[in-house]
């Protein structure tokens, strides 16, 4: 299987309602805790930031800023995503979409548009896909477990 060098995708299994998955995703405080600080508003056209500690090494300043693209409760939602220092420079989006599965959920995460042949953007694609399959979501389950 080839690696895709224009998104990350992560599917990941959690033994609770959608619903309970859906409030996680869409709730401001509780998506600060599994992550980052935010000003979300799960509204169409909602402009936000997340904000978390620079990376040197791809020159993020550390604030990203968000557009809410799509809300559809309980199933999907998209964001935009780009650094705040640097908008023009690498606008991705990172979508969720939820299916109930037996008695949890599956969530889909994927974070797409990624430029293959920029090295910068390759770089912040392999931290943030360690990141996202890593801490964020096993956050995102302590979260619903606690």
């Amino acid at each position: 299987m080839t690696e895709d060098l224009k998104a990350i995708r992560v599917d990941e299994f959690y033994p609770h309602p959608p619903a309970k998955v859906w409030r996680a995703l869409t709730t401001p405080d509780l998506m600060a805790r599994w992550l980052m600080p935010n000003d979300f508003r799960p509204e169409p056209g909602h402009r936000f930031t997340f904000r978390t500690r620079p990376v040197g090494a791809t020159g993020f300043s550390g604030v990203i800023a968000c557009e809410v693209l799509e809300v559809t409760p309980p199933r999907r939602l998209r964001i935009s995503w780009t650094d705040a220092a640097h908008p023009d420079s690498s606008r991705t989006e990172v979508s969720w979409t939820l299916a109930p599965e037996g008695t949890g959920t599956r969530v889909l995460l994927e974070h797409s548009g990624f430029d293959p042949d920029d090295p910068t953007q390759q770089l912040a694609r392999r931290i943030m896909g360690g990141g996202w399959r890593g801490r964020v979501l096993r956050s995102l389950a302590e979260v619903l477990d606690g």
